[in-house]
């Protein structure tokens, strides 16, 4: 082929490429977009995309369909965004839990949400707390720790689930003083809570969400927030790194992901319009009276942020002996 014709071809290509980016970004989104949340409708995620996803409707002209796919501790929304097909109208917004825990304490998954996922963003999260009754002795995580450690075996902590966030948080803390604790898993938060006003519980670790009323009554204390912040609603809660255990922090945060091989595009669009989204102050105060705290992480940022989250819980579960329960 002659330099000419070669040089024609290319010219031909470039345009081509350069014509077809204005036909592609006004074919997306060519109709409402489906959101799957692996949980039963009405969780937390729900209310806190519902806050968000509106001025993203408006400004991309379609609207968001959330599908409530609960079963399988998630696996089975997980996996059906993962075969769905990757045009950019199926979306999944899911916790720490199922991209972080369970691929390492389910090892059938049959998938890799770090692989067969493409982040978009890491939109909000809620930091736990570490929690105990209020007549329990100590009165800040370091006693607790000492008070833990004084008395190998005869102390437990629970979670409202096992492979959850408060699960492995609880893990680390008993990894912290020895593996001194027992572990009691419940089936949600208002068993587990119910425990602790009892007695039959020492510790636990979930967010802020479902205990503050208790908090409130006085009838828990929080003697540390899992984080570098403190955080506005219960201000006199030191950090966990303040207590001297900077090491020790979780949260149960909230990704959106589309499958794998959805266009660049496509993906940097909805990060954008979510970023803006997030920088409202009424929707930022919103996603506050939940719980939680706005992110917006971008893709790229949140991919790492996936992969070192995804290795710290791995370390906790190998290291405690952790399965599936």
């Amino acid at each position: 082929m002659s330099r000419k014709r070669m040089s024609f071809y290319f010219a031909a290509s470039l345009s081509a490429l350069y014509l077809a980016a204005p036909a592609f970004a006004q074919e997306w989104p060519a109709k409402p977009m489906r959101v799957v949340i692996p949980f039963a409708a009405g969780s937390v995620s729900e209310a806190i995309f519902r806050v968000m996803s509106p001025p993203v409707e408006a400004r991309l002209g379609q609207r968001f369909v959330v599908e409530s796919k609960p079963g399988a501790d998630g696996h089975i929304g997980v996996g059906e965004v993962i075969r769905a097909a990757a045009d950019g109208h199926t979306l999944l917004l899911a916790p720490t839990a199922n991209f972080a825990v369970t691929p390492h304490l389910f090892k059938n998954l049959g998938f890799d949400p770090l692989t067969a996922l493409d982040p978009i963003s890491l939109l909000a999260d809620a930091p736990l707390l570490a929690v105990i009754g209020a007549n329990v002795p100590p009165r800040n995580l370091k006693e607790l720790v000492e008070y833990v450690r004084a008395s190998p075996g005869k102390y437990n902590y629970g979670s409202p689930g096992s492979g959850s966030p408060a699960h492995l948080a609880g893990a680390a803390f008993a990894q912290m003083t020895g593996n001194a604790m027992v572990y009691i898993p419940y089936k949600g938060t208002v068993p587990m809570i119910s425990a602790m006003l009892s007695g039959d519980v020492l510790a636990a670790f979930p967010t802020l969400t479902g205990i503050i009323g208790q908090l409130k009554a006085g009838k828990l204390r929080a003697v540390a927030v899992l984080s570098r912040q403190r955080m506005a609603e219960v201000p006199d809660v030191p950090t966990s790194a303040e207590s001297g255990f900077p090491q020790f922090t979780g949260s149960n945060w909230w990704v959106l992901a589309a499958p794998h091989g959805t266009h660049p595009r496509i993906i940097e669009r909805l990060y954008g319009e979510f970023k803006t989204s997030l920088g409202d102050q009424e929707i930022r105060k919103r996603v506050a009276d939940l719980g939680h705290n706005t992110i917006g992480l971008s893709p790229a940022e949140t991919a790492t942020f996936l992969k070192a989250e995804s290795a710290r819980y791995k370390s906790i579960v190998e290291i405690g002996k952790i399965t599936a329960q």
